[in-house]
């Protein structure tokens, strides 16, 4: 199993190969983990126990330990780092997207995914890791 040596990028491959392609099942629910709890509104939740600016720990622990085979890693073709992703919600309910919580700081992960061809939202999302459009242009990959 692949090991990713920083969790935000994992996480947007997760966003990708879980809620976009449906590949990796079953989907991380965090809505109905936490109404099992009692828990109507996670995002309320979170921001009457000032807890909204971190990634919640159940979503942590699972996303984390979660293993993806290198044969779903091989159907990425496209990744888009942009702020509002599906998964960002199932990891902090009330994140708005304005400080460095989903920041991806390493693209050393990218040699995990060896189909990838295209990644969007360089400029306008998470992803600040440094040299970023060199290391695309290194291996090819469209980058907008």
């Amino acid at each position: 199993m692949a090991r990713f040596k920083d969790f935000n990028f994992k996480l947007v491959v997760i966003d990708v190969l879980m809620y976009r392609q449906e590949l990796l099942a079953p989907a991380f629910d965090l809505d109905a983990r936490m109404r099992e709890r009692g828990i109507d509104i996670p995002a309320v939740y979170v921001l009457e126990n000032d807890i909204d600016d971190e990634v919640l720990d159940e979503s942590r622990a699972f996303f984390e330990e979660l293993e993806i085979g290198d044969e779903l890693l091989a159907e990425v073709e496209t990744l888009c780092f942009d702020a509002g992703q599906q998964i960002y919600r199932h990891c902090a309910p009330a994140w708005d997207g304005e400080d460095d919580l989903f920041d991806i700081r390493s693209l050393d992960d990218l040699a995990l995914l060896p189909n990838l061809k295209r990644v969007t939202a360089v400029d306008d999302g998470t992803l600040v890791a440094p040299g970023k459009w060199e290391s695309f242009a290194a291996r090819g990959i469209e980058a907008s």
